[in-house]
């Protein structure tokens, strides 16, 4: 069983940039598509962004698109998230997840079956 580790959350002001980090286990992440989700207090979790095994493939949620960006080190077993201009609406626990292995559907739309435990990120107006 894969356990995946987030880093990088806090406190920044609007139109601030944080990157999170999601450190995985096991040798074959590689293998792996993965997401970001998050969810605010009193909501559902939602969808963030996705990539796809190889790092080739991409998928953002609209309200994210252009101000985020999602990318993969297979070398390391890592995932980040990179958030530029955030918005106090951007505030939320974000989830890093693994997806399915060799997966070319939509990322979107894919099973994520293993979740770290979270990373705050605040944005305050």
């Amino acid at each position: 069983q894969v356990q995946l580790v987030e880093s990088g959350g806090g406190l920044v002001q609007a139109g601030g940039s944080l990157r999170l980090s999601c450190a995985a286990s096991g040798r074959t992440f590689s293998q792996y598509s993965a997401g970001w989700f998050r969810q605010a207090p009193g909501t559902e979790r939602e969808f963030v962004a996705a990539i796809s095994w190889s790092g080739s493939s991409t998928s953002y949620a609209d309200s994210v698109k252009g101000r985020f960006t999602i990318s993969k080190d297979n070398t390391n077993n890592m995932v980040y998230l990179q958030m530029s201009s955030l918005k106090p609406e951007d505030t939320a626990v974000y989830y890093c997840a693994r997806g399915p292995r060799f997966w070319i559907g939509s990322l979107r739309d894919a099973k994520y079956d293993s979740w770290g435990q979270g990373t705050q990120v605040t944005v305050s107006s």
